[in-house]
């Protein structure tokens, strides 16, 4: 399948985990990607994986960093001759514990790179591209955004905020562009490593399907969701969860 050919592609925080997982499956399918992270040589790493710099573009630097989304577009389009396609993938969750005790300069932080730089990137995108030659956003909530999530309280509010910023931009966008998300629920990365490490087996035996997620699970759904085949969706979300939130399982 060549569905992403003559497209070019930005992934945020695509050095490793769901992001790489993303940018192997859009070039599989005939993008161009350009990944941006902090880290330069995990990001190095990463273009070689994707393939070398016929196929990938790495561009280091914080994800809230307006310079740094500025920069990279740029680059998308001066590299590969555009940004037509746009995955928020950069989260964090620097704390864990009940809400009552989150740190605010936490919570601003949070909120800053989980919600505020998606909304940046994807106004970036739209000036320097997506404006005059449409595109498709993908975000990536959680379903941490969807439902009470015991000790990552504020990390769900900031994806159920995502998750509504990708609603509004969806109907403020059309009919240009699409705008949708993807909500995993556990996925087997760095990121997620303390929510299973050491207990595998057990969370995953609360799952429908019997497993955590894996990063190519993630990318299926992203791919679709970017592709022509889903022309005519758009500010929808797309529950990842192995079956998870039919139960109610941890």
């Amino acid at each position: 399948m060549n569905r992403f050919e003559g497209k070019t592609a930005v992934v945020t925080g695509a050095s490793r985990g769901i992001g790489l997982g993303i940018a192997r499956r859009l070039v599989a399918e005939g993008a161009k990607v350009v990944i941006t992270a902090r880290k330069k040589d995990a990001l190095d790493e990463a273009v070689e994986c994707l393939g070398g710099p016929t196929k990938a573009l790495a561009v280091a630097g914080r994800a809230d960093d307006t310079a740094h989304q500025v920069e990279t577009i740029a680059r998308a389009v001066e590299t590969f001759g555009g940004a037509d396609l746009l995955v928020n993938n950069t989260g964090i969750n620097p704390v864990y514990g009940p809400m009552m005790e989150l740190p605010l300069d936490a919570a601003r932080k949070i909120v800053e790179t989980n919600c505020l730089a998606a909304l940046s990137w994807t106004q970036h995108a739209y000036r320097s591209w997506m404006r005059d030659n449409g595109g498709a956003v993908v975000n990536i909530s959680s379903v941490a955004g969807v439902r009470n999530a015991s000790g990552i309280g504020f990390y769900g509010s900031s994806k159920a905020m995502l998750t509504h910023m990708t609603q509004q931009l969806a109907v403020e966008l059309a009919p240009k562009l699409r705008v949708n998300a993807v909500a995993p629920a556990v996925v087997k990365t760095r990121f997620a490593s303390a929510l299973y490490e050491g207990r595998e087996d057990d969370v995953a035996a609360t799952y429908p399907l019997g497993r955590l997620g894996l990063p190519e699970d993630i990318a299926g759904a992203v791919a679709f969701l970017l592709s022509r085949d889903a022309s005519w969706i758009t500010g929808q979300l797309l529950v990842v969860d192995g079956g998870l939130t039919l139960i109610g399982g941890a």
